[in-house]
This record gives structure tokens, sequence and C-alpha cells, in this order.
């Protein structure tokens, strides 16, 4: 047994010795051999001199993004850095801030991708983007970052003041987006500028990618929707997520959509339905769960003409205009594809709400959905601002916590006094007192 535990150290000792560091910077040279004293520019040139297990530290400062450097073509498509080396780690030096500005890579005709994820294994950690540009006036997207494989993990990543969706998922499984956050942002050029694709995060996952995750992010002054899963073929988990003030500018001019969760459905109308149900069959449920939505211009979490329930676990709304909307489409038959009626089969256990601009809980029939402890059934009890430490939404942009995770502040906590503490009913999640609360954040 020693002798086995010996070999397997040997093992880890020379892997970790055989793994290579290579350097990126502003004021690299590609024609360098990318080590500290000699960085590259481009990420491009890391990843050709990298292989995997090997790690590129990007050195902070502004990178001015050129045409020049877009790295592949296809289509409509101009994917500036095409990442398709699997088990590269890109993560930004200690202590520094990379700013990818792609204000200057306007190319014609062409759907603009800042980053293409689309290889296994990669580790993305700690760089901003900002200034990626919509330059085609019809109906059309720009991404900062394109997800097409699996095992990935995107973290600490600020994507803001752009014209397109911060991270866009297409396929790969278990592939996780934590602690990112996506602002500002706006296609200000296409489609008559409403920005009506423009969302912070989406995920439209081909048939077979699983497992895929979206945790402590958040997603505000998106002209269009905060998460968007429209067109799953298989089921997505968002958790400890925050949406607000999604569908607005910053001076809360109406733009596009504005929901902060739109957990599902496929266009209803569009597409046959013999055809829908051969790519998506069978129709996933999402979960959404401990997320926490404010002030969106449209739905806080809305189902989005879905033909099947979601679970909806511990989430939070305040002042959307519907804070809860469960809007599905009758049935899964032919007959009533495209046909929108109460939502049914959705999960709903320990939701809180407060301050909805119009409805609180709107298009579900009860009786066909499972319901547990939610604020809409307890008919004994209602909630008011003295529930909450704090109302104060200022909260909401708090810088996040040295570990990346959101800010732990007092905004919309439950009070001590609130009779929504230990008013929930055991998910099997971890909880303190004799029950859970109800609501995202646990007492």
């Amino acid at each position: 047994m020693k002798y086995r535990i010996l070999l397997v150290l040997v093992f880890l000792n020379s892997f970790l010795l055989s793994a290579k560091e290579f350097y990126v910077a502003p004021q690299g040279n590609d024609t360098n051999d990318g080590t500290i004293t000699k960085p590259v520019e481009t990420i491009k040139r890391a990843q050709e001199l990298a292989s995997s297990g090997d790690v590129v530290y990007i050195r902070g400062g502004l990178y001015s993004m050129r045409e020049e450097q877009i790295a592949l073509k296809k289509g409509i498509w101009a994917y500036v850095t095409n990442l398709d080396k699997s088990g590269i780690s890109y993560l930004a030096y200690k202590n520094e801030t990379p700013v990818f500005d792609y204000k200057n890579v306007k190319p014609a005709g062409c759907r603009v991708v800042a980053f293409f994820v689309n290889a296994n294994n990669i580790y993305i950690k700690g760089i901003e983007i900002t200034g990626v540009q919509v330059t085609i006036k019809t109906h059309t997207q720009s991404e900062c970052f394109e997800v097409r494989g699996s095992n990935n993990t995107l973290e600490q990543l600020k994507m803001h003041d752009n014209m397109a969706i911060g991270v866009y998922m297409i396929s790969g499984s278990n592939n996780l987006i934590l602690n990112c956050d996506a602002y500002n942002s706006w296609d200000s050029v296409s489609e008559g500028g409403k920005g009506g694709n423009t969302d912070g995060f989406g995920c439209h996952l081909q048939k077979g990618s699983v497992n895929n995750v979206f945790r402590g992010c958040r997603a505000w002054f998106n002209s269009d929707d905060g998460f968007d899963l429209i067109n799953n073929a298989e089921p997505v988990l968002i958790e400890n997520c925050w949406a607000f003030y999604n569908g607005y500018s910053p001076d809360f001019i109406g733009r596009g959509d504005g929901n902060g969760f739109k957990a599902g459905g496929y266009g209803a109308g569009k597409n046959p339905y013999n055809e829908l149900m051969e790519r998506y069959a069978p129709i996933p449920k999402n979960t959404i769960r401990f997320c926490l939505a404010v002030r969106n211009k449209q739905s806080g979490f809305y189902a989005n003409h879905h033909l099947e329930g979601n679970y909806w676990y511990n989430n939070t709304a305040y002042k959307n205009k519907r804070n809860y909307n469960m809007l599905n489409c009758v049935a899964l038959n032919p007959t009533d594809f495209g046909t929108d009626g109460p939502g049914w089969n959705h999960e709903m256990a320990n939701n809180l709400g407060f301050g909805a601009i119009t409805a609180e809980l709107t298009d579900i029939d009860k009786s066909r959905c499972v319901l547990k402890n939610n604020y809409f059934d307890l008919a004994s009890i209602s909630v008011s601002a003295s529930d909450f430490l704090s109302l104060d939404e200022s909260l909401l942009m708090a810088s996040r916590q040295a570990d990346g995770s959101l800010p732990d502040n007092n905004f919309l906590k439950l009070a001590p006094s609130s009779k929504f503490i230990n008013a929930g009913v055991n998910l099997g999640f971890a909880f303190k007192g004799s029950a859970p609360d109800l609501g995202c954040f646990e007492k």
C-alpha cells in the first residue's frame, strides 16, 4: 500500500512539474515566448504555445481588440478568440484585472463572439469584457462568451456595456457559470434598437447537453432578460442568482422584454408540433432555486409558454410587474400546441414575494401544480415591509465578497420578527431552526 501511495505521489509531482505557465499582457508581442518577462499579446497565441494542463496568466490592463485579431470566421459568425484546445486554464494574474474592449471590432455582416469556448475542460477566471458590437440591422445577436464544449468553468467574469449577451450556452455537458456579472448591455443597432436579444445569460441546449449550472451570477440593466432558457432540450439549474432591472436602461427607459428568469418555452406557433417534439421531447423541467428577482420590467420568475412545468424553490421576488408568472401552453398535444393557458405541473415551494406592480402570482392552475408553503398559500399571514431587514435596492449592486460570491448584506433578508422564518417545508437543503425560511435567504 505504501508503495502504491508513493507511486501516486511521484506521478502527481511529475504531472505538476510538467505543467507550464504562459503569460499574456497588453504590451506583449506574439513573437515572444510567453514567459513572464516576455509575454505574448493575445490569448490566441498563448493557446498555440500551451498544452492540456498548462495555465495561461492574463496580466491586468486594457486590451484594445482589433479586427485583424479575429481567429475564425464561419458563416455569419466572427469568433475573435477561438478556444479550441482542451484542458487549458486562462486566469487573471493575481490582484490584476484584464479588460478586453471590442468597440473597434465591427466586421460587416457578422455576429461577433468575443470568446468561443469550443473545447473541453477549459477554466476561465477573472477577466472583464466590454464594447462587444452588433453591426447587422436585422434580427441578430452578438455574444461575449459562447459555450459549446463540456466540463468548462467560467468564473468571476464581468461582462458589461456590450451590445451582446453575456454567456450563451449551446451545447456540452457539466458546464458551470460561477459568480459572473452581466450588466448594462443593449443592442442599439438591430431591429429598431429595442435590444430584444440582449440577455445577461442565455442557455439554449441541444439534446444530450446535461448538468449545466448557473450559480452565484447577477444580471441587471440588460435590455432583454436576465436569464433566458428558451428552446432548451435539456434541464438547466439556476441557483443563488440575482436578476434585477432587466428590460430597462440605467435611467429606466423601457427596452426589450425584461424578465428576470425566463425558464423555458419554444416560441409557440413558430415550429410544427411534431418537429418540436422530435427535437425536444421529453420537455425538460428546469430548476430555479434560491434566486432573487427585483424590479424587472415584466415578470420576475416566468415560465414563458413552456410545454412543461418547472421546479421553483425558495425564490424571492420584489417589485416586478408580475412577481411569479407560470404561463404554459395548454397541453403536450398537437391540438393545443401554441394555445396558452394557466401553468400546470409546476412544483413551487418556499417561495416569497412582495410589492409586485400588477400581480404577485398569475397564470397558474393551482389544482394541477404541486404547491408547498409558498407565501401565496399561507392565507393567514401577509407580507409587509416589516418582514425585511432592508429594502435598499442599492445593495443589489454592492461589491462581491473576496472569494467572488454574492454580496452579503441585509437586502430582503427576513427580519427576526418575520412570520416567514421557519415557515417553509423541508426540501432536503440545509436550514437553520425548526424548518426552512421562505425566500432565497435563510435567516
